[in-house]
């Protein structure tokens, strides 16, 4: 077990020092602010959809490494999908983020994702691994806002 702390920690590093998809996008026809009050993270999707597909898709924002690596892995885990495609992602990552998902006990479509299985035994942490999700999701239904500490009914009930 010992070997997989370690490579979650040098995949988690990387995405931290390195995001990929980092910036925002001119004129994306999709965009949403995701926040974490409890942990400080703020994460800005931008993206468009053409065709019913996940043209091209940015993150931006403060936050820490987990939150940064989850939406760095997120970003190019969705670009080129279809949305229904990356919502069962969405769907997937947080339950395995929650321990209500086995990665490899079930048939799922997250592969280098399953990086983050781990996330579960971190509490304080399972939300800063969500919060990109969750605001993809936002953006993907044209919600501008989300905040893991929201009303019932939105984010906060996944994490």
């Amino acid at each position: 077990m010992s070997d997989m702390r370690q490579l979650y920690q040098e995949v988690i590093l990387d995405h931290n020092r390195k995001p990929r998809n980092f910036g925002s996008i001119a004129g994306a026809n999709r965009h949403a602010d995701g926040h974490n009050p409890l942990c400080g993270d703020h994460i800005k999707v931008s993206l468009n959809v053409l065709d019913d597909k996940i043209d091209s898709i940015a993150f931006e924002g403060e936050g820490c490494a987990i939150c940064k690596a989850s939406a760095s892995m997120m970003t190019g885990a969705v670009k080129g999908k279809a949305v229904q495609d990356a919502e069962t992602l969405v769907e997937e990552f947080r339950n395995m983020a929650t321990g209500a998902l086995d990665p490899d006990a079930q048939d799922n479509h997250l592969g280098k994702l399953k990086i983050f299985v781990g996330v579960k035994d971190l509490p304080s942490r399972v939300k800063c691994a969500i919060l990109p999700w969750h605001t993809l999701h936002a953006a993907l239904h044209s919600e501008t806002s989300v905040s893991t500490e929201a009303e019932a009914g939105t984010a906060s009930d996944h994490a």
